[in-house]
């Protein structure tokens, strides 16, 4: 009976469970440092497998801090430094939004969306403030923006009668103009060219107050009056982290609103798009099928002029090729993105409360570098809970083996052994030198190499490279140990042999923790980069002497105080682990050199 129960208790990893919800939760907090909050505990493995990542320009790859730099008009394209050859034109801009900057004490605020914001402010450069306008143009009604338009219209009562004033994509605005200039449409390539994101502003005049607000009937027959562009230049760190991301194997690919040259000349100054790489528009994506879309989807790093539902598309074709997705999204019609993307990534900034509702995970400062960040950090996490199962496992067939062998011996009846463990010994290695090293071992910094490594794949073993048999052998080689010191000390007496096996054993787990740590040598420089692995090998080591040398404890425990002699043979079997695990390691560079 008592050997029944020691076996069952060798077999159980207990901790195991615990150990792995405080390592995801410690990942969590982690994150939390580093700008993204993750809302679902399973994503941060998740992440740690990402192998596309599918972000919006504006705001995520870019500083979301607008400013007009270029206008055009009948007269052409010129540099904006606020002379009055464009203040009619930024009128109708500031006119046709719904942005505000207001001044509070020598501070100004500013209320509304980055590119409205912008227009406000070369405005108020030329001396025209909304306030002033509103003296003037009395604003009515509108039709609001939406993405499949791509257009906003505001009506206005004035001292010249009624007007509707459009603003939105050049493109879209100059196709329900009666007019455009001449170079109109060259003037747009000519400045998205540069990277600059450019919008057309069209007005057109009424008897009175259209009683439908259809964009059909109000939206047409319209005055082009000019274009502007504006910069809005990328992040700093952005350029580093696709880099990063590259060399984990992470494919980065941009989905925006904005023209396709723009977003084609942003995405080569980050380097999205190289090579023989292509970007194509949300007309070009409905021209094409699932299957050619799939044939294709590898040779595309931008979308432009996308809808909704062509982010939804894109993610299923990428899953579908096997790959473990990234979405971002702040508005509410990228819901349906997030919830089809593996990790659906909201903006904390401009995101919608539906759309972090959606989310996986918030990204506090809608920077995409927090993505790559987070996806290291994810990678990470999801090596730690592999050394912990690691370790506990191959830890516990150690007592399997230990309990199991001189059971089996002593059933063939050539040496009674008896048992080499009771299960309080079993229970205090398991909850007490066990656990300590493996919440240790779950805070261990990702590797500086980890985003050197590819992807896993979606469908990857957790037990995959022969980490199977890699804890088999391990074990084997505990539980050999600690029998041999208890085979070694039970020739004296049973219960110095019981002792003895109880040291090795306890101690063989501590420093067989500094051997999955990492896949270095523990010779290696980062053997001392990881503290809380210290204190658990030195709190372990002093509990186990304090169990076996304070009296009382020890008779509760059954233990004897050892002689030095049969401790320290009990500590050098316990740091045999090391030697060997280290000759492995030797034996395994060797082979892959060669190979």
């Amino acid at each position: 009976f008592k050997t029944a129960v020691a076996l069952a208790v060798a077999a159980i990893p207990e901790g195991l469970a615990t150990v792995v919800t405080i390592v995801l939760s410690l990942g969590v907090t982690k994150m939390v440092k580093k700008n993204a909050i993750v809302r679902k505990l399973p994503a941060v493995e998740t992440l740690g497998s990402a192998s596309v990542v599918c972000s919006d320009k504006t705001g995520t790859l870019t500083q979301n801090k607008m400013t007009v730099v270029k206008t055009y008009t009948e007269e052409g394209i010129k540099d904006f430094t606020g002379d009055d050859s464009v203040k009619e034109l930024l009128r109708y801009f500031t006119l046709c939004s719904d942005a505000e900057i207001k001044g509070e004490g020598n501070e100004r605020v500013t209320i509304g969306d980055p590119t409205e914001i912008a227009m406000v402010e070369a405005s108020l450069k030329m001396g025209e403030s909304k306030e002033l306008l509103s003296k003037t143009y009395t604003r009515q009604n509108e039709i609001a923006f939406d993405s499949t338009r791509k257009m906003m219209t505001v009506f206005y009562n004035t001292e010249d009668g009624i007007y509707s004033f459009t603003k939105g994509a050049p493109d879209v605005i100059m196709a329900r103009c009666n007019n455009t200039f001449a170079d109109a449409k060259e003037a747009n390539e000519t400045m998205a060219n540069d990277a600059l994101r450019v919008l057309a502003v069209a007005k057109r005049k009424w008897e009175a107050f259209p009683l439908m607000l259809e964009s059909d009937q109000i939206e047409v027959d319209m005055e082009f009056v000019g274009l502007i562009g504006m910069i809005d230049p990328p992040r700093v760190e952005v350029k580093d982290a696709i880099l990063d991301a590259k060399k984990g194997g992470i494919r980065t690919v941009m989905i925006t609103g904005d023209h396709v040259t723009t977003a084609s000349a942003i995405a080569k100054q980050l380097t999205i798009l190289e090579g023989d790489q292509k970007a194509v528009t949300g007309q070009m994506l409905n021209e094409m099928d699932d299957a050619t879309l799939e044939r294709e989807i590898e040779n595309i790093s931008v979308y432009a002029r996308v809808a909704p539902e062509h982010k939804v598309r894109i993610v299923n074709m990428w899953q579908r090729k096997g790959k473990v997705v990234a979405m971002t999204g702040d508005g509410v019609n990228d819901s349906p993105a997030l919830k089809a993307a593996d990790i659906g990534c909201a903006m904390g900034i401009t995101g919608t409360d539906v759309t972090k509702n959606a989310a996986d995970m918030i990204l506090t400062d809608d920077n995409f570098a927090t993505i790559i960040a987070a996806v290291k950090e994810g990678r990470g996490i999801y090596n730690n809970i592999k050394k912990d199962v690691h370790f506990l496992l191959s830890s516990n067939i150690g007592e399997v083996i230990t309990i199991f062998v001189a059971s089996l011996i002593n059933s063939l009846g050539f040496i009674s052994l008896g048992v080499p463990l009771m299960p309080v010994h079993l229970l205090w290695v398991n909850l007490v030198t066990d656990t300590l090293p493996a919440f240790a071992l779950g805070m261990e910094p990702p590797a500086d190499d980890i985003m050197n490594e590819k992807p896993r794949p979606k469908d990857e073993s957790f037990f995959a490279h022969g980490l199977w048999w890699t804890i088999i052998w391990q074990g084997i080689m505990v539980g050999t140990l600690t029998l041999t010191s208890y085979i070694y000390g039970n020739n004296v007496s049973h219960e110095i042999g019981m002792s003895m096996a109880f040291m090795t054993l306890s101690a063989a787990q501590l420093f067989h923790a500094f051997n999955i740590k990492s896949t270095h040598s523990i010779l290696h420089r980062t053997i001392f980069n990881n503290k809380y692995l210290w204190y658990a090998f030195f709190i372990g080591l002093g509990l186990q002497f304090t169990v076996m040398y304070i009296p009382g404890l020890n008779t509760i425990f059954k233990l004897v105080a050892l002689d030095f002699p049969y401790l320290s043979i009990a500590l050098l079997l316990a740091v045999c682990p090391i030697v060997i695990v280290e000759i492995v390691k030797v034996l395994k560079r060797i082979f892959f050199k060669e190979n």
